[in-house]
């Protein structure tokens, strides 16, 4: 993926140091800066990707504001070149300032809807443009990865589910969480979404996900156990609930199942059933009596039924007390 056909070479470019961190400034037309750049996404087998998928209305709008003219002026995007480019300076005595040897692709961190907007406004008027850049000579993946995620909470927003996501490695809920989203076995495979875009069917995000889990998840019993004990109990949990009330798991329309507030409530009220799961040694939880606390309930789900006005996390707490009540009795 970051592997060049041929080298390439970008003249006039001045060579600086960020926080001990060697980084370029220049520009490249964008005819030849596109082979130059690739994109990292999420959902990368190596588990080290990031980018969310581009929006293409996004990338439409900057090309429109492109055909402004020469008022229509942008940031420099932001990339890794990842000890891919190499540079020599012109004059020995001017040494921050030369030309970069370009062997293979930079990743890019930011601007990617800034680069597929310029893509469509070069393809769509035939004509070139200059993009400017800051390429930091070599982060590694993880420096790369937390840049961007700073970069985009911390400015304009990546939103938190993509947030979540990017820290799994380093947070035992966030790794619950994605994992959840992405196994097959998981009642929430179908109906969530990781990049927090909510689509037909996929009206849960990792971010709701997230949240629901630390509620889960909260009692200190259970907060200290390893993150692999702890996605049983709730993969437990939750699929007991899909098989308890299959059709209205499936039926988003019609009941209010899989609203967030009802998923709410019920980890509220699952905290204590995983709880009352331990067995007696406190180390390990009895899955099959998670089971068992669940079958017991009796809940009417239906959009226009008795929930209807069950709102907020006042209503989650307030239908979590009823359907613990329930579970426990």
């Amino acid at each position: 993926m970051s592997k060049l056909p041929q080298q390439y070479v970008i003249e006039n470019v001045l060579q600086c140091k960020m926080r001990g961190r060697v980084a370029y400034q220049s520009y490249f037309p964008a005819s030849v800066g596109i082979n130059l750049i690739y994109v990292k996404p999420f959902d990368h087998p190596s588990g080290k990707g990031y980018q969310r998928p581009v929006d293409a209305k996004r990338c439409a709008d900057f090309a429109y504001y492109l055909s402004k003219g020469e008022d229509a002026l942008f940031t420099p995007i932001l990339l890794n070149a990842a000890a891919n480019w190499e540079f020599a300076c012109y004059d020995k005595q001017r040494p921050s300032y030369g030309r970069l040897l370009c062997r293979g692709r930079a990743s890019l961190m930011d601007g990617q809807h800034r680069v597929g907007g310029i893509e469509k406004y070069v393809r769509e008027t035939n004509s070139d443009i200059n993009i400017p850049f800051l390429a930091f000579h070599s982060l590694d993946e993880d420096e790369e990865i937390k840049l961007f995620d700073t970069i985009n909470t911390k400015a304009k927003g990546i939103g938190t589910s993509l947030s979540k996501f990017l820290r799994r490695d380093s947070d035992d809920i966030s790794w619950i969480a994605t994992e959840m989203m992405t196994r097959k076995d998981s009642p929430f495979y179908l109906i969530g979404s990781i990049i927090g875009k909510r689509t037909k069917g996929r009206h849960v995000t990792l971010q709701n996900l997230y949240r629901t889990l630390t509620y889960l998840l909260k009692s200190e019993n259970i907060s200290i156990l390893p993150k692999e004990e702890k996605i049983q109990m709730a993969l437990t949990y939750y699929n007991a609930l899909r098989d308890k009330f299959i059709f209205e798991w499936k039926d988003y329309k019609n009941y209010r199942t899989t609203h967030i507030v009802s998923i709410d409530a019920l980890s509220i009220a699952g905290s204590s059933i995983l709880s009352a799961s331990l067995k007696e040694n406190k180390k390990q939880v009895d899955l099959s009596a998670i089971v068992k606390y669940v079958n017991k309930l009796s809940v009417e789900w239906s959009a226009d039924g008795p929930l209807k006005y069950v709102k907020g996390l006042s209503g989650s707490k307030k239908l979590a007390e009823e359907l613990a009540d329930q579970m426990m009795a």
